[in-house]
C-alpha cells in the first residue's frame, strides 16, 4: 500500500484464500450442536457468466473433475451457478468438491468472476441457511431467507449464526457486504 492509498484510506483487496473452505466441516458441527442446524449435502458455486466455448468448457471440466452430479443453472441477476449434491452427512466431500471447482476456475483464469460458494442448511422447522464465503472478502457470512417466499431475512438467526461461528470461520465484520442470495441453488 502506497502513501496516498494511506491517505485517502485505500486498502488492497483481501487475496482470497480458498483453504478456508475447509473450516467448514468443524462449523457445520458447531451449528448442528449450537443452533440444531444440519447439512443438507448441497452446495454451489456462484460466478459472473462465462460465455461460447470458454463455459463448455468449464462444464466438461467440472463434470469431469467431481464424482457427482453437477447442475449449472443461471440466475435473474445473469449469474451462473454450479450446484453440487453430496449425502448430508459428508460436509468434507463436498467441501472438497467446492475447493477443487473455485480452485479450477480461478487457475483457467475465471478467478475475477468468482463471486461465492455457498454450503445449505436446514433445522427441524425446515428453516433454510446458508453459509457463504465471499471469494473476493475472504470471508464468510450467514443468509437466513425466512421461509414462506417473499425475500425477508431472519435476521436474529444470522446474528445468532455470526456469534456461534466466530471461532470457527473468519466472518465478514461489513454487514453490508452480507448480499441477499435469494433462490441460490444449494438454499
Amino acid at each position: 500500500m502506497g502513501f496516498l492509498d494511506a491517505i485517502l484510506g485505500r486498502s488492497k483487496p483481501v487475496r482470497p484464500d480458498l483453504d478456508q473452505l475447509f473450516a467448514l466441516p468443524s462449523a457445520a458441527v458447531t451449528l448442528q450442536v449450537a443452533a440444531g442446524f444440519v447439512p443438507t449435502g448441497l452446495g454451489s458455486v456462484c460466478f459472473a457468466s462465462v460465455e461460447g466455448g470458454a463455459f463448455s468448457r468449464i462444464q466438461e471440466e467440472a463434470r469431469a473433475l467431481l464424482d457427482g452430479p453437477v447442475e449449472f443453472s443461471q440466475d435473474g441477476y445473469g449469474y451462473t451457478w454450479l450446484l453440487v449434491r453430496h449425502a448430508p452427512e459428508d460436509v468434507a466431500g463436498l467441501v472438497n468438491d467446492l475447493h477443487a471447482v473455485n480452485t479450477s476456475l480461478a487457475e483457467a483464469g475465471f478467478g475475477p468472476q468468482l463471486l461465492c460458494s455457498l454450503i445449505g442448511f436446514r433445522d427441524e422447522r425446515e428453516r433454510p441457511l446458508a453459509l457463504v464465503y465471499l471469494y473476493k472478502r475472504g470471508t464468510f457470512y450467514p443468509f437466513a431467507p425466512q421461509p414462506g417466499g417473499g425475500e425477508k431475512r431472519d435476521n436474529p438467526i444470522e446474528l445468532q449464526v455470526r456469534a456461534m461461528l466466530g471461532n470457527d470461520l473468519t466472518i465478514e465484520n461489513d454487514l453490508s457486504r452480507w448480499f441477499p442470495v435469494w433462490g441460490a441453488p444449494g438454499l
